[in-house]
């Protein structure tokens, strides 16, 4: 029976609701967005072609609450609904409440979601199927959990049983971590799922994190579109993906994909699924399945030349599968990067901000899938993820070279971002070779923060200092066709100071008779030439190489995009500025959000890096431990109270 699709209604948001939407309209689907208040100008909601608020600031008020997502679709004669991933899309009981109000759902059948929504039911459904599985202890009430925990052996890991994106989950070293991993784990299932249920699985510390990605139609057909490998993580999240995997023989991957097949006809499964393993050698044991879109879906579609989406529609619409097994094939090779705003060189802490420049670089071409541009405001409510970044070549190299160069001449400025962590660790030896398991990042320990050099950190104060003197030539209210800096009498030349985290330069300059200017800092001097330019940059010769650097200036800050990073400068004022007092070994709160738990009181004598409290941002949990050995001499906080960004939570004095 076939139900055609009119008007689709995405619940989501960010770059997944603009995939969604582009699809949807190269199909003649017309679209509907629903947006939180703080998405009412997003570039998904300004692409659709009807938008909805939904009133409410967090994810529970608006892409969660299912009665408004229904009612929307009502109020706009919506005749479907796609959920993306995350938010509702594998919540069987909104899925069958959009079958009973007569509307497609774009998804598999709620009989499925709820199959495999739940990890421990999944595991028992395939072992059933004879799909290997990891050993695993469920956590009935009452039960000797380390008993459980010895009998499964150590390293392993506390997996909450709902959900997904690494969240509710703690590998466990040794027996004395196993509460705190347990507490921390069910606080944040429960915050993130609304379900706090958790078990222990045998953790492998340097195996490969491989899925496949599946398709089935309502006619009983299902094939699957090879693998893709997510072993880059941290917090057990994925940051790079890459189809084909470096490490996958034929054979395995026949064996995969059959087990893969399996699972899927287990459940009856209709549209996009991926089964996700963890592989070792030839060996292979099943982990989950994803019953929805997965993130890094793009990779499958650059090497097989399918478009997911538009599979997901025309099964959601009754169509039997296009082409069968033995039609589809690898093309090259792709590789996605995530790009979060986060510190990588603080732990990965998720960050907050103002978007300020954002430019995908054009050379060499890549696909961008990003929810963002500049002016997007990155809060606490939800992912902080910015973009997903897609390179396709030949072969593996090229296509992990070419991702790293279109990363690294991208321009992103005024939000903490993960882009150099990303470059870093794509040009790695070991990434090059093949050498990627989910122990990688501890293991390799790529770069977390770009060195910049003294050359280009020099250049990008030039380029500052010589925008600074134009604009003020153009701003000057008097006199303005005279050069800025010029004087009728032999004076000390102009001097501007700029500071670079820990770093500052100070840049003389003076004008030359034939227009060039005569740079110095320290014991370097450059001769400096202004070339014709446009709005968007500045071309100027330093001594005989010839640069195109872009600024944007706001306040005493220079965003500089030079042609292999970007800085911001913040440009020192002339006389001295009064700071406040900050206390002495006291920490702050990072960003926004709301103190879970103390382990201190004030008088306490603690170690460095003792846990002192758990803060709770961005729907994760973040420790807050000692920086020194020392008495807890102040303690603001306490437990489920709201913090602001930067508030002081503790102090520790040294003793």
């Amino acid at each position: 029976m076939s139900n055609h699709i009119t008007k689709l209604l995405v619940a989501n948001r960010g770059e997944i609701a603009r995939r969604i939407i582009r699809t949807a309209h190269a199909m003649g689907i017309s679209s509907v967005a629903v947006y939180a208040d703080s998405d009412n100008c997003a570039p998904f909601v300004r692409e659709a072609a009807e938008k909805v608020a939904l009133r409410g600031s967090s994810a529970k008020e608006t892409y969660l609450d299912g009665a408004k997502l229904l009612a929307a679709a009502k109020l706009m004669a919506a005749d479907a609904i796609h959920p993306g991933y995350g938010f509702l899309a594998e919540n069987a009981e909104f899925a069958a409440a959009v079958l009973e109000a007569g509307l497609t759902w774009v998804g598999p059948s709620p009989s499925a979601i709820a199959s495999m929504g739940d990890k421990l039911s999944a595991k028992q459904l395939m072992e059933s199927a004879g799909v290997a599985q990891l050993p695993s202890a469920k956590l009935p009430p009452g039960c000797d959990v380390s008993g459980v925990a010895d009998d499964l052996g150590f390293p392993l890991l506390v997996k909450a049983a709902a959900g997904g994106g690494g969240r509710g989950m703690r590998v466990v070293e040794k027996r004395d971590e196993l509460v705190g991993a347990l507490e921390g784990a069910r606080r944040e299932a429960g915050a993130a799922f609304g379900d706090d249920t958790v078990f222990l699985e045998r953790w492998l510390q340097h195996a490969r994190h491989i899925e496949i990605q599946v398709l089935g139609d309502t006619h009983g057909n299902v094939v699957h579109c090879f693998e893709r490998e997510c072993s880059i993580q941290r917090r057990h999240q994925k940051i790079i993906e890459e189809a084909p995997s470096p490490a996958m023989s034929e054979l395995l991957r026949e064996r995969m994909g059959a087990a893969a097949i399996a699972a899927a006809k287990a459940v009856n499964y209709h549209s996009a699924g991926t089964v996700e393993f963890l592989v070792e050698d030839d060996s292979f044991w099943f982990l989950e399945m994803n019953t929805r879109l997965q993130v890094e879906h793009p990779v499958t579609e650059a090497v097989t030349g399918l478009d997911l989406v538009r599979e997901q529609l025309l099964i959601a619409q009754g169509e039997p599968l296009g082409f069968t097994q033995d039609e589809l094939s690898l093309t090259g090779h792709s590789i996605e990067a995530r790009l979060y705003a986060e510190d990588p060189a603080n732990e990965f802490l998720p960050a907050t901000g103002e978007v300020l420049a954002w430019e995908p670089s054009t050379v060499p071409k890549a696909r961008f899938d990003s929810g963002i541009e500049t002016g997007s405001v990155v809060g606490i409510e939800f992912d902080p993820m910015l973009a997903k970044v897609i390179a396709h070549a030949p072969t593996r190299r090229e296509a992990a070279m070419k991702l790293s160069r279109v990363l690294e001449t991208t321009r992103i400025h005024g939000v903490t971002n993960n882009r150099d962590f990303l470059v870093a660790t794509l040009r790695t030896p070991e990434f090059l070779r093949g050498d990627t398991t989910t122990d990688f990042i501890e293991r390799v320990s790529p770069s977390r923060r770009r060195t910049i050099s003294p050359a280009s950190l020099a250049h990008a104060c030039i380029a500052a200092a010589m925008a600074g003197q134009l604009n003020a030539r153009t701003n000057a209210q008097r006199l303005g066709t005279i050069p800025s800096g010029w004087r009728n009498t032999r004076m000390p030349p102009e001097t501007r100071s700029y500071q670079f985290g820990d770093q500052k330069l100070t840049l003389a300059y003076r004008q030359q008779r034939d227009g060039s200017f005569v740079c110095k800092a320290g014991d370097r001097q450059w001769e400096v030439r202004i070339l014709p330019h446009d709005e968007r940059a500045l071309v100027l010769e330093i001594g005989v190489r010839q640069l195109h650097v872009e600024l944007h200036n706001i306040a005493d800050r220079w965003l500089v995009h030079l042609p292999d990073c970007d800085l911001e400068l913040h440009e020192q004022p002339r006389f001295p500025v009064a700071e406040r007092e900050v206390a002495a070994g006291g920490l702050n709160a990072p960003m926004p959000g709301k103190v879970v738990a103390t382990s201190v009181s004030v008088g306490d004598r603690v170690e460095a890096g003792q846990l002192l409290l758990i803060l709770e941002a961005m729907k994760m949990e973040h420790r807050i431990t000692a920086p020194i050995d020392g008495v807890v001499s102040e303690l603001p906080v306490q437990a489920n109270q709201q913090v602001a960004n930067g508030e002081l939570l503790v102090v520790v004095s040294e003793q």
